[in-house]
């Protein structure tokens, strides 16, 4: 049958071709748009999917989530042990990046709150292991670095609902926790870990 002849063999007429080729167009323009769509969503599902039933990082702690917005600016958190993996914090968080001296614990929960994860290890931590440490969070977003006062591991990463303490820089779990949780967790998880309080060297 003939491009120009309906399903009765009639010859159509200029407008009624010019109407099935506007139409063609169409629904040509809506699967350029709908198809990568749906392969976007399917894609976002899947990964959804995969990390609903990941086995949890080996050595993790888990805490029940704690609410978020809890400000109190008289809070004094004392230091030592490991550090807190959420609850009442400073209204102000502290800008993310490299420290070389201790930060306040209650700004650092306000930066895991927006989805930052804290970094922290013991100030005898031997100076190789902390330049590996700087070196892996220089320029990167959401990540925070600090010594922490008498702290029972030599490393700690800390998220809002979660820990790990590790012996070493070393440790391929550092790497893992912070792909798996950095922007992730936190009740404000997309919020900014800038223009807070501190000056980070990096």
């Amino acid at each position: 049958m003939s491009k120009k002849e309906n399903e009765h063999g009639r010859k159509l007429g200029k407008k009624e071709q010019r109407r099935q080729q506007v139409a063609r167009k169409d629904r040509h323009r809506k699967m350029i748009i709908i198809i990568p769509v749906v392969v976007l969503l399917l894609g976002l599902t899947a990964v959804a999917v995969s990390r609903a039933f990941q086995p949890e990082i080996e050595g993790v702690t888990k805490v029940i989530a704690a609410p978020g917005s809890q400000h109190d600016d008289l809070l004094q958190i004392a230091f030592g042990g490991l550090p807190p993996m959420g609850g009442k914090h400073a209204s102000r968080w502290q800008n993310c990046g490299i420290y070389t001296e201790p930060v306040l614990p209650q700004h650092a929960i306000h930066s895991m709150e927006h989805g930052a994860v804290w970094i922290s290890y013991h100030p005898d931590l031997p100076a190789a292991q902390i330049a590996a440490l700087q070196e892996l969070v220089r320029g990167e977003p959401k990540l925070l670095l600090s010594p922490y006062p008498d702290q029972s591991s030599p490393i700690v990463l800390s998220v809002w609902d979660r820990q790990l303490a590790v012996e070493g820089a070393d440790d391929g779990r550092i790497a893992t926790f912070i792909s798996r949780y950095r922007g992730r967790t936190g009740p404000e998880a997309n919020a900014s870990c800038a223009n807070g309080i501190g000056t980070p060297l990096g």
